[in-house]
């Protein structure tokens, strides 16, 4: 524990010495508890602990080192023109003759570390059944295997699992040995919570069970590189010729591989090479706490919420000033990210999140997002892709969409039904008793016909027959203690449905 001196310093001198002294304290105490963490390891874990404990020390480094905020707001520029370039201009290039030789170059990486508690499942997310008894993981690994058959190539997947998702997740990944598609994985990383008054590791030893199951956590998606580079799976795949990976999150839905962002990347001259492309789409009201781009000190960089100040939270969620959000698909070097690693020179963002833990422990964790690093690459560029290469699935809201005959599903990917009129997607909001995935599948005896659907929201104890049809904008809500069952066969057309089920005109 850290001792004070008597007084505080008066003068800045000082004070600057005194914080620096006091710095050091903290980071010679967290050194020495790693340590003794470390003593707990036992066998192969232990090397891993130790790669994973030297990055939680350089992050933990930094945060220490982070005076003020991150970014300051009169240095924010809109980025140039041509830093972002509308995915008309990359498809109007077209595709070479052989696919393939672009296709041989690819990895698809997909995050793979979430648990589906927000959802009320247990596992890994991507275990959830989304589709006519496809997972997210079933879906993914059709798509790829689609396109190595389609063009004789070998574009392989690899799943960034977390500690969290990675039995359950192995166990899974048989059922595809005969699939024609190379699976790896690897690891993120295993950091230790932190206090938030001490700023020491709250757990006692490397176990992860009993009173240690809630003192660690996978930092953020930003540990792809590290863990990554880590694994030893970078350094082979770069010796397989593979030159880029296109990562995004696995539940994300609209993540496909697209050909012409791919020809993009591979058909650029030598010393041009792009390092980097964030996928971004336009803002709508439903995103506007997503990450946007700016200029910064003359590079591209990622604007979160979290490193904006209070003052200007406001502006930021504008969607006149800043237009576009990031996906989180991304296509990246391979080379780039072994030499950036090489040289210490990623450079992301800390994320402070705050946690409270059973007996109202507060603890920090730190962590970092992958799209941040786009300033640490070379000719990094933004494409302006449109909102269905965006469908994530969070909610059970989500999941009503991608069930619905909204899409069409065809060699693992969705797309909007050509019978829809409209290329917007509706907005659907279901009230609480449908969270859980179990209890959301038990209100619809089948999933309503949503072709016209601009709007749903759904409140309080209701469920749905066979073959309801929704049009336009439709409001239901059981008040407490009522039910509401919409009869099977209904045509709700604009209306509001509350109470006994009076069905009114909207």
């Amino acid at each position: 524990k850290l001792c004070l001196s008597k007084e505080l310093p008066s003068n800045s001198n000082e004070m600057a010495q005194f914080q620096e002294v006091m710095r050091q304290q903290l980071e010679s105490s967290m050194h020495a508890e790693l340590e003794k963490l470390l003593g707990t390891a036992k066998g192969a874990k232990a090397e891993v602990s130790k790669k994973d404990f030297e990055g939680f020390r350089k992050l933990f480094h930094r945060f220490l080192q982070v005076k003020g905020p991150s970014v300051e707001w009169s240095k924010i520029n809109r980025p140039p023109e041509d830093s972002i370039q509308p995915y008309d201009k990359i498809k109007a290039k077209g595709l070479p003759d052989n696919i393939a030789d672009s296709l041989n170059k690819l990895v698809v990486v997909k995050l793979n570390g979430g648990l589906g508690t927000s959802m009320g499942c247990k596992g890994p997310k991507s275990l959830i059944s989304v589709r006519n008894e496809n997972t997210f993981l079933d879906l993914t690994v059709k798509q790829i295997e689609h396109l190595n058959k389609t063009y004789n190539a070998d574009v392989p997947l690899v799943l960034m699992n977390s500690f969290n998702t990675d039995e359950d997740t192995k166990k899974i990944l048989q059922k595809y040995t005969h699939h024609r598609v190379k699976i790896h994985t690897f690891n993120q990383s295993r950091y230790p919570r932190i206090n938030k008054e001490s700023l020491l590791p709250v757990a006692k030893d490397m176990a992860m069970t009993g009173e240690n199951a809630d003192v660690w956590y996978p930092p953020g998606h930003g540990d792809i590189y590290a863990s990554f580079y880590n694994s030893g799976l970078l350094e082979q795949l770069i010796a397989e010729g593979k030159e880029y990976i296109f990562v995004s999150n696995i539940d994300n839905l609209g993540a496909t591989v697209d050909l012409y962002i791919l020809n993009h990347l591979v058909s650029q001259p030598n010393g041009k090479r792009c390092e980097f492309i964030m996928e971004v789409t336009d803002k709508t009201r439903a995103d506007v706490k997503g990450g946007t781009l700016i200029q910064y000190d003359g590079k591209l960089r990622l604007l979160e919420i979290a490193q904006v100040p209070k003052a200007h939270v406001d502006e930021f969620k504008s969607v006149s000033k800043f237009k576009i959000f990031n996906t989180n698909n991304l296509w990246i070097s391979l080379s780039a990210i072994k030499r950036l690693q090489e040289q210490n020179a990623m450079d992301m963002e800390i994320i402070v999140n705050p946690k409270t833990l059973d007996g109202d422990l507060n603890v920090i964790q730190l962590e970092t997002a992958v799209g941040a690093a786009i300033k640490c690459f070379d000719n990094a560029l933004g494409i302006n892709v449109p909102r269905s290469r965006f469908l994530p699935v969070k909610t059970t809201s989500d999941l009503l969409l991608v069930m619905s005959n909204l899409y069409s599903l065809e060699a693992g990917s969705l797309t909007m039904s050509e019978r829809r009129e409209f290329p917007t997607t509706p907005h659907v909001k279901l009230g609480s008793s449908f969270t859980k995935v179990q209890e959301y599948l038990t209100r619809f005896e089948s999933i309503p016909d949503m072709l016209e659907l601009d709007h749903l929201t759904v409140s309080g104890d209701v469920t749905f027959g066979k073959h309801v049809s929704l049009k336009g904008t439709v409001i239901i809500i059981a008040n407490h203690g009522d039910r509401i069952d919409i009869p099977a066969g209904s045509m709700l057309e604009n209306k509001i449905v509350s109470g006994n089920l009076r069905i009114l005109d909207h």
